[in-house]
């Protein structure tokens, strides 16, 4: 039996094209846009993200894990998606059978690959360590020679089961501010020496690609051959040292829950575990159906606010797993029922899933990825 859910994820669909469309007329017409579409799209539903990012140009879809990968095939999306990380090499056959393209670290990693796959053959992307200390082949001019990255190209194409159709790399400080975009700039500079020395081999994958969001706003001479466009598609920022005069990009996702119970207390009155917080003046309280349990932070207690009838409202002590309480006294109309914006849209009004991460100290991607399956997704189309 289908049930009106009380707490729920409003993700608009318009919106999402609306975004893509601006994101692929600031990319190189040369470059391709892969849209990224790990952890269920940051929380926004991977297939339903994927569908409106293929209509809207992108080329590439990009996951994490291999039963994302595989959850897109089985919705019917049959373009092409990369696997960033890596899978583990028992279930090499089952990626290629899928015609997922894995991500490769170096020639260890490839090899292990090339022996599982059963005379299979699987298109790969070498991922290069050009400064992010994560994944990949270490290049680094001033720490590595560069002839064994080259080498490493040339063997990894060579091994049976393997076609090399990309290379790329990852910024760790694309988001920076401007003070501190030297590194970035070195590691594109870094990647670009290796692409340029596997061109005079003749070894240059057809998609060499390092830009993430805030490398494709910021630098339109890294766009290369592809760029992946991660957060910014949502509406959300990559950081609040880039600009949003870059791009007119909305939210994509609004938290809705419900009032469940009012109460009128007096002041001096404490709310919830640990009595952290108490009214000042006589209050209303107001209850709703959100807490940590649908990935509401408990470090957002006694801090930030959230959207009724317009009107922000202070949260009021500590957030419980299934509940939160707001002080509402200063919205007269509020009743058991209504609607609750925990971010997003209210109306014209915007509380962002960015200003309520400085609140916890954290990131707005975070807090879409981190809701839990009992949020249901709505789609606004």
């Amino acid at each position: 039996m289908k049930i009106e859910p009380i707490t729920y994820a409003e993700i608009d669909l318009r919106a999402l094209a609306r975004n893509y469309r601006l994101l692929r007329s600031l990319i190189s017409p040369s470059a391709g846009m892969a849209a990224v579409i790990k952890a269920d799209a940051y929380g926004h539903g991977a297939v339903a993200a994927a569908e409106i990012a293929l209509k809207e140009g992108a080329s590439y879809l990009v996951v994490a894990r291999l039963n994302e990968a595989l959850s897109l095939r089985e919705a019917g999306i049959g373009a092409p998606i990369l696997l960033l990380g890596s899978a583990l090499p028992e279930n090499a056959p089952q990626a290629a059978a899928a015609g997922i393209t894995l991500s490769v670290n170096g020639i260890e990693d490839a090899a292990v690959l090339s022996r599982h796959l059963n005379g299979a053959t699987i298109k790969v992307h070498i991922k290069v360590d050009t400064g992010m200390g994560r994944l990949g082949l270490m290049y680094n001019p001033v720490k590595a020679d560069a002839s064994e990255a080259v080498r490493t190209v040339e063997t990894v194409s060579a091994m049976p089961g393997l076609q090399v159709e990309g290379m790329y790399t990852h910024f760790a400080s694309a988001d920076a501010g401007e003070d501190h975009l030297d590194s970035c700039r070195s590691q594109f500079e870094f990647f670009r020496n290796l692409i340029s020395l596997l061109e005079e081999k003749h070894l240059r994958p057809a998609i060499c690609h390092c830009a993430n969001s805030a490398a494709t706003l910021r630098f339109p001479e890294m766009h290369l051959d592809m760029c992946r466009v991660g957060i910014i598609q949502y509406g959300l920022w990559p950081s609040d040292e880039v600009s949003r005069r870059l791009v007119d990009v909305r939210p994509v996702m609004s938290l809705k829950t419900r009032i469940i119970h009012l109460k009128e207390v007096p002041a001096g009155y404490p709310v919830s575990y640990g009595s952290t917080w108490q009214t000042s003046r006589p209050s209303r309280i107001a209850t709703v159906a959100v807490g940590y349990a649908d990935g509401y932070h408990r470090s957002l207690s006694n801090k930030g606010c959230m959207l009724l009838h317009g009107k922000r409202v202070p949260i009021a002590g500590r957030v419980c797993m299934d509940l939160v309480m707001l002080d509402v006294t200063d919205v007269p109309e509020a009743a058991v029922g209504d609607t609750v914006t925990v971010w997003g849209y209210d109306g014209q009004e915007l509380l962002s899933a960015d200003e309520i991460a400085g609140y916890a100290g954290t990131i707005g991607y975070e807090l879409t990825a981190c809701l839990t399956s009992r949020v249901p997704r709505i789609y606004k189309r």
